[in-house]
């Protein structure tokens, strides 16, 4: 059996990927927001270095997928010029922030993460992986997506929880940095080589009383497709964005910016009422039951192909999107590193079943062939 390689780090601007397909070069958008010229200036990369398509994580971040080696020092200047990276790579491998993309200028979270990106230089040493949520809108929205440190909001005012706990400390505009600065500290002097991101050391370790003392407000739901305030929102089947897709989408629509999202959806900010785009637009879309990664050939890690199945899957379902199905090509799980109702791993070239559980979970079966899954009977998969 071969084992996934858990590489304890994500491909950045400055330190991209090898995949199967290429190079893998992600984008960090600051305010989880990219302005027109800089939305126009990463498709016309995409569509000239890369596969022709930008897929979006689930940290809000946006990805580049195919790239020669060659083509990277030329992709890293353009990214430059488009102010979509740091030219200290240091910092750039730091700013895992994730922003609630429905902010707006002057409030809470636009200042809070301001404060952030300024502060980063500073910040002691972390495990890659480590990252910040800043989601401090009327409830929060971010609590499913992946973060050690989050800033939220209590029926009181600001927090500052540590990931895994239930409750947090309350801060303010003012000593929120140093409070973040505190909290980091504790958990530094904890971590190990088995317990590198928060959640796992609040697992097996007591906060201080004063960081459990507030709860967060209940979550939001993630919000529907369509319409929005700020302008409308789509879906992006398995998290891929058609890059001349969306240039053209860009240009007709009249919008000024595009704001990402952990969910698979994307905004297009200030675009006309009642645009239609040639992505997804209805929230009952098989295609958002679905989870797949890259899958074989694009991924050296994985021994199947996976989105395929998954989109055949998908139209199968019935229940509650959110729990749906994953097919991932390896047990890493990187398109959904959670429970899903059905999970199907790729494991040298055929396929465990997974229900109600993550891709590292305890199979149900083992070795099944596409054509086999395609026939699986899961009533009771579908009640997460």
């Amino acid at each position: 059996m071969t084992t996934p390689e858990v590489k304890g780090w994500c491909p950045g601007a400055h330190r991209p990927m090898m995949s199967g397909d290429g190079l893998v070069v992600r984008i960090r958008p600051r305010f989880a927001r990219l302005s027109r010229e800089q939305v126009l200036g990463l498709c016309d990369l995409a569509m000239r270095f890369g596969t022709g398509f930008l897929d979006l994580t689930n940290r809000a971040n946006l990805q580049l997928r195919g790239l020669k080696p060659e083509d990277h020092e030329a992709v890293l200047h353009s990214l430059g010029a488009l102010d979509l990276l740091d030219a200290d790579p240091r910092l750039e491998s730091r700013r895992n922030i994730l922003v609630s993309p429905f902010w707006e200028s002057g409030d809470d979270t636009y200042h809070l993460t301001q404060a952030l990106l300024a502060a980063l230089g500073e910040m002691p040493e972390m495990p890659a992986k480590v990252g910040f949520a800043v989601d401090t809108g009327v409830a929060p929205v971010l609590t499913t997506a992946p973060a050690d440190f989050r800033f939220e909001r209590s029926e009181q005012g600001l927090i500052l929880r540590a990931d895994g706990a239930e409750k947090g400390r309350e801060v303010s505009q003012e000593d929120a940095i140093p409070a973040l600065f505190e909290v980091i500290d504790w958990f530094n002097a904890r971590r190990g080589p088995e317990r590198r991101r928060m959640a796992a050391v609040v697992a097996q370790e007591a906060l201080p009383s004063a960081w459990q003392a507030v709860p967060p407000r209940a979550s939001a739901p993630v919000p529907a497709l369509g319409a929005h305030p700020l302008g409308v929102l789509f879906g992006a089947g398995f998290g891929q964005i058609d890059a001349a897709a969306l240039k053209d989408s860009l240009l007709a629509s009249g919008a000024v910016a595009l704001r990402v999202t952990p969910w698979r959806e994307f905004l297009l900010e200030g675009a006309k009422a009642g645009f239609q785009a040639p992505f997804i637009t209805t929230q009952d879309d098989p295609l958002l039951r679905a989870h797949a990664c890259a899958g074989a050939p694009s991924c050296p890690q994985a021994t199947v192909e996976t989105r395929a199945l998954a989109a055949q899957l998908a139209q199968t379902l019935c229940g509650d999107p959110a729990g749906g199905v994953h097919v991932s090509g390896c047990a890493k799980g990187c398109a959904l590193p959670r429970a899903a109702a059905l999970t199907l791993v790729g494991r040298d070239g055929a396929f465990d079943l997974v229900l109600n559980g993550a891709p590292w979970d305890t199979p149900v079966q083992r070795g099944l062939t596409p054509a086999q899954c395609r026939d699986v009977k899961y009533p009771d998969a579908l009640q997460l």
